[in-house]
């Protein structure tokens, strides 16, 4: 066969694009059999008793409710050999297994192919013919290599066996906010930037100032729009109005966008090719919550677009009545303030991650979302919707009998919801009176109010790369100070933990490139790169100092830190730093200092530096990813990471042992901080202060108060002996059903 390659792209684009799976099994079993010239090819699928049931097939008679038995048949002999089969006659082999509906009795030969799903066979594709000859090691080839891509295709399809038909369509995507949404859905797509047409441009100094005049225009819609969110709702997402307002006067951005006109481009084009420029510089980050505001710009791109176009604001017209689900590429913060609170049931975003803006707005007013689920294709406004932002999916033409069932859910979360918010205002405190400290991490102005109204307690983890990468130079002293101010204002007398700048190769600056690097995460970046930059470093110190304004609550955390001269050279500039500001006539206190370990090789050393630091702070997600050598954020891996895998653990565990021994104070900060498994395993080692998003602060709340450290103890010593993550994990949900917080189960 030629063009084998141009053959897998064709039918491999083709399935991809048909909105039916019914219609993709069917064209699947056709297009092959076409390409490789044989009578028969079939695709089985194993559902959930281990059955293979027929699916589709090309060639074969009746295949309606064909079901292999477990094991059974030469399909059943492939998939638990994990390899193919290809032989002249398959009724002399063993194995065979007729099955008299199908009349496959005139196809001699036999050639099938396991479909393996992350290490699992879910499903066998076949191919037969008339003649007894097995297939030639060219189409064998071709079965397996093309086998493996639809195995990603296969994996979509329900385990029940059959294809899903349109009632009850399920589309999987990301958990963005929690709850269940039952609505109708509003589409609020509006033009798109990223489709604008290059244009030459014949008067460059009128262009500018329709983009200085367009500029001003959005900036009182933004006002506008903050205002119709009303003042408890804008109280919680004001930070990121403030951020659209912060981009909109920024200089690297109007000088940009002028000197694209300038170059001969339209200004629709100009605006393009300057919004892309900056939201690729925070798509190329490692860091996922960083990497998010990419997302940021583009929605401030469409709409700087959309105004031009006369759109002004963007409000959502003719609105039906009744729950309402917001449905576009990227819902944005305006497409929100568009619909009344009272009437906003869900949203969901093509596109997105977690950590978007729209992610932080859902779950800073309560609104169940889910992000990145593709194009819901022919999807229409008024089509009813379920939002499932618990399970990260969505449900389109959803039956009656689904309707009812996921309205009971909604009863009953509500319940549940209403049982934590009564717990907003109690410590967490365990049923046997030990005291835990909950706090949350933010990096934005707009997260900082949803962790105040989840009870938090301070912040355990403040990002400072935001006002960094926004800019087109340093920011100054006075801009952090600014910056800076507004995040202690919020949390006064409530400690705050500073994470200076940890920027590099994973996390670049568009005013300062670095050397590319074959590996960012273990080149130079954190501490490394500010103390080969110190005055940067000198010039946060002095502004985290001076934000905190004399008060105690200060706590500089420094990321990255591997050897003890890192330390000394950091304890000398804070010496400095404070000498300086004394000397000017500012009124401080010595902020305390610690480390992130998130290093393996500073566990170790941890008792060297009891002297030197005054508290330790454990990054769980890179200590996990450095530990386990496995990247959270990559598909390919990101199954098998588990941040209570046994080798974290008792890494973790040794931490905690050795922070006792010499009275340093320990927090842990990271996603095990919102994981109810994991927050039972770290209670049982004693640690007793956690940091985590806002969103999951009441659940761990309401599990910390839901047991006791005698129970906590237990598990960790069940787990501390098993060598398998999946145990742990089952041990776990057990420990939790058990406890009677079945709803924690993840």
């Amino acid at each position: 066969m030629k063009n084998v390659i141009l053959a897998l792209t064709r039918i491999v684009q083709d399935v991809a694009l048909v909105e039916s799976p019914t219609d993709q099994v069917t064209l699947i079993v056709d297009s092959i059999s076409q390409v490789i010239g044989v009578d028969v090819c079939s695709l089985y699928r194993i559902n959930q008793d281990n059955e293979m049931v027929l699916l589709a097939s090309h060639g074969l008679d009746s295949i309606e409710n064909v079901k292999l038995p477990a094991g059974k048949g030469l399909v059943g002999l492939v998939a638990q050999s994990r390899h193919a089969i290809n032989i002249a006659d398959a009724a002399s082999h063993p194995d065979y297994f007729y099955i008299e509906q199908t009349h496959e009795e005139q196809f001699r030969s036999f050639c099938g192919v396991p479909l393996v799903h992350f290490g699992d066979v879910i499903g066998v594709l076949v191919v037969q013919s008339k003649q007894a000859q097995p297939l030639s090691d060219e189409n064998e080839a071709f079965l397996v290599t093309l086998a493996s891509q639809l195995a990603l295709i296969v994996a979509n399809i329900p385990n029940t066996g059959k294809p899903a038909s349109s009632i009850n369509l399920r589309s999987e995507g990301i958990k963005g906010a929690p709850g269940i949404g039952i609505g109708t859905a509003q589409l609020c797509d509006s033009g798109n930037l990223n489709d604008v047409p290059d244009q030459a441009c014949d008067d460059p100094v009128a262009e500018i100032k329709q983009w200085h005049d367009l500029l001003a225009s959005v900036k009182r819609d933004i006002k506008a729009e903050q205002a119709a969110l009303g003042s408890e709702l804008s109280d919680s997402v004001s930070g990121i109005f403030d951020a659209y307002q912060m981009l909109l006067s920024d200089q690297a951005l109007i000088d940009r966008v002028e000197a694209e006109i300038n170059a001969g481009h339209w200004l629709p084009s100009a605006l393009r090719f300057s919004i892309s420029y900056f939201a690729e510089l925070f798509r190329a980050m490692e860091d996922p919550y960083l990497k998010a505001r990419h997302e940021d710009i583009q929605h401030l791109g469409n709409k700087l677009f959309n105004a031009w176009q006369g759109d002004h604001p963007n409000q959502l017209e003719c609105l039906p009545t009744g729950p309402i689900i917001l449905v576009g590429t990227q819902v944005s913060v305006s497409d929100i303030a568009a619909v009344p609170t009272s009437q906003l049931a869900g949203i969901v975003c093509f596109e997105g991650a977690r950590l978007s803006h729209t992610a932080i707005v859902a779950n800073a007013i309560g609104i169940p979302t889910v992000m990145g689920v593709g194009i819901l294709k022919g999807l229409q406004s008024g089509e009813q919707l379920i939002v499932d932002g618990n399970e990260g999916q969505v449900i389109t033409h959803p039956s009656k009998a689904v309707l009812a069932e996921f309205k009971q859910l909604v009863s009953k979360e509500q319940s549940f919801l209403h049982q934590l918010d009564s717990l907003r205002d109690q410590p967490a405190i365990t049923k046997d009176g030990t005291r835990v400290r909950l706090m949350t991490n933010t990096g934005l102005l707009a997260d900082i109010s949803p962790g105040l109204k989840s009870g938090a307690e301070g912040i355990g983890l403040y990002r400072t790369e935001i006002p960094f990468i926004v800019r087109d130079s340093f920011p100054t002293e006075e801009e952090q100070v600014q910056v800076y101010r507004k995040v202690f204002a919020a949390y006064q007398n409530k400690p705050v933990y500073m994470r200076t700048l940890d920027i590099g190769g994973d996390k670049q600056l568009p005013y300062f490139p670095i050397m590319s690097e074959e590996n960012p995460a273990l080149g130079w970046r954190g501490i490394r790169f500010t103390l080969d930059n110190i005055q940067l470093l000198m010039t946060q110190v002095r502004a985290m100092i001076r934000a905190a304004d004399g008060k105690s609550n200060l706590h500089i955390l420094l990321p990255m830190v591997s050897s003890t001269n890192e330390l000394d050279v950091f304890t000398q500039l804070l010496d400095d730093a404070c000498n300086q500001l004394q000397s000017e006539g500012f009124t401080l206190d010595r902020p305390k200092v610690g480390i992130m370990v998130e290093v393996p090789a500073a566990i170790s050393q941890l008792p060297f530096w009891r002297n030197k630091i005054d508290f330790v702070s454990i990054g769980s997600n890179d200590l996990s990813q450095y530990l386990l050598a496995m990247d959270r954020n990559n598909a390919q891996v990101a199954g098998a990471y588990d941040h209570v895998h046994p080798a974290v653990l008792h890494e973790i565990y040794r931490i905690v042992t050795i922070a006792n021994q010499h009275s340093l104070s320990l927090s842990l900060c990271g996603e095990m901080a919102s994981d109810p498994v994991a927050v039972m395993l770290l209670l049982g080692m004693g640690i007793r202060s956690l940091s985590m998003s806002s969103a999951t602060l009441p659940r761990i709340k309401w599990l910390i108060r839901s047991l006791d450290t005698v129970e906590a103890k237990t598990f960790l010593e069940q787990a501390l002996s098993i060598d398998n993550v999946e145990t742990i994990r089952q041990l776990g949900n057990e420990t939790l059903c058990s406890l009677g917080l079945s709803e924690l189960i993840n």
